[in-house]
């Protein structure tokens, strides 16, 4: 009998998470703006409070923030927009100098690695066709796209006007036998998801500073869209960097003359690497989210297979959130456990691990 009702159990969790999964990618277009609009609520959430508690009326207190914020969206987007302007004229340059650098490659591998010259233009042809297909889908959805960009500030002030509304909401639900840990989730979820949206952010202005400086030091031209562009995808733990990286090598390994210049960016990008990782990311975005890295990576995965891009923009936060409530519930703080970094502290490696292997080590020299 307990066989049978633990076979029910789980049959019913895993038509749970079918259908959960099933809703989140049928209902992607409508839910990632709303998302988005949480988050974005999280990191103005300082100043509309702070303004608050000086005595200005809640209308204020929301308007003066997202005004602030969406003149500064509008003041990068236009400088991004003229140096986009001013690529666009020299596409026709870029592609005479594309093709060039194709041939030399098609060239190489051919007699270096015994694939025909043919095989080859038809696999670069195909992927380019692909790629196309693939940006007139983008082109299809732009309609869509902007309508949930221009429906972020409505979001955000709808979230932070109502914010005490929906907090009241969730503790009728959850009733007076567990209002003291409801409060504090909501509190921690705050605190947690604010410090890290507001990390992100200051990291990602800094990286856009940083790269556009150090590829127009590097000779790229259009450093500054090429190093925006870079910086943006910071957004995205572990393969933002990878990705923004590898997109400004390949475009200077296909549009520049000298080899030297892809060398010195792909330097350029370990030191960005390094810097971020080692220094940026552990001092302005510290440690808040506590979650493991192989959680972080399955999460962007699946973020990413389920929503796209913005999947793999939201994931992290909102899985801070569920380790959150995971952590206050006795019963469902096991999965607290797997998802945070308790448990590996002596297997990590810190200055404390290696001073320790290295005394060991010596003990058996000795």
């Amino acid at each position: 009998m307990n066989n049978k009702v633990i076979g029910m159990k789980l049959s019913f969790l895993l038509l749970a998470i079918i259908l959960l999964l099933y809703a989140l990618i049928m209902a992607k277009e409508f839910l990632y703006p709303l998302t988005f609009g949480i988050l974005i609520s999280y990191l103005l959430y300082p100043i509309v409070n702070y303004l608050e508690k000086r005595g200005f009326p809640r209308i204020f207190s929301i308007l003066v923030p997202i005004i602030l914020a969406v003149a500064i969206v509008a003041i990068i987007a236009i400088a991004v927009v003229k140096r986009m302007n001013l690529f666009l004229d020299d596409l026709p340059q870029f592609k005479e100098k594309t093709i060039e650098h194709l041939t030399i490659i098609q060239q190489y591998v051919e007699n270096n690695f015994g694939v025909s010259a043919s095989r080859l233009k038809n696999f670069i042809v195909n992927s380019i066709f692909d790629l196309g297909k693939q940006s007139g889908k983008l082109f299809s959805a732009t309609t869509g796209t902007l309508f949930a960009l221009f429906m972020q500030p409505v979001y955000v002030f709808l979230f932070l006007y109502y914010r005490t509304k929906f907090a009241y909401f969730i503790l009728q639900l959850t009733g007076r036998e567990y209002r003291l840990i409801t409060i504090n989730i909501l509190r921690e979820i705050a605190t947690v998801v604010t410090r890290y949206m507001l990390g992100v952010t200051t990291v990602v202005f800094i990286l856009c500073f940083f790269n556009s400086l150090g590829l127009l030091i590097i000779g790229l031209k259009y450093a500054l869209l090429i190093g925006v562009i870079q910086a943006l995808f910071s957004f995205i733990p572990y393969f933002g960097n990878v990705i923004g990286g590898a997109m400004t090598l390949l475009f200077a390994l296909l549009t520049q003359d000298s080899e030297v210049i892809a060398i010195r960016i792909l330097a350029f990008v370990f030191i960005v690497h390094f810097f971020e990782n080692n220094l940026l990311s552990p001092y302005i975005v510290g440690n808040n989210i506590r979650l493991n890295p192989f959680v972080i990576i399955i999460g962007l995965i699946a973020g990413a297979m389920i929503w796209g891009v913005p999947g793999m923009l939201v994931t992290i936060p909102f899985l801070a959130m569920l380790k959150i409530i995971l952590k206050r519930i006795p019963r469902l703080e096991p999965y607290a456990y797997l998802l945070g970094t308790r448990g590996t502290k002596r297997h990590a490696l810190t200055r404390q691990n290696l001073m320790r292997f290295l005394g060991k080590w010596k003990k058996k020299s000795v």
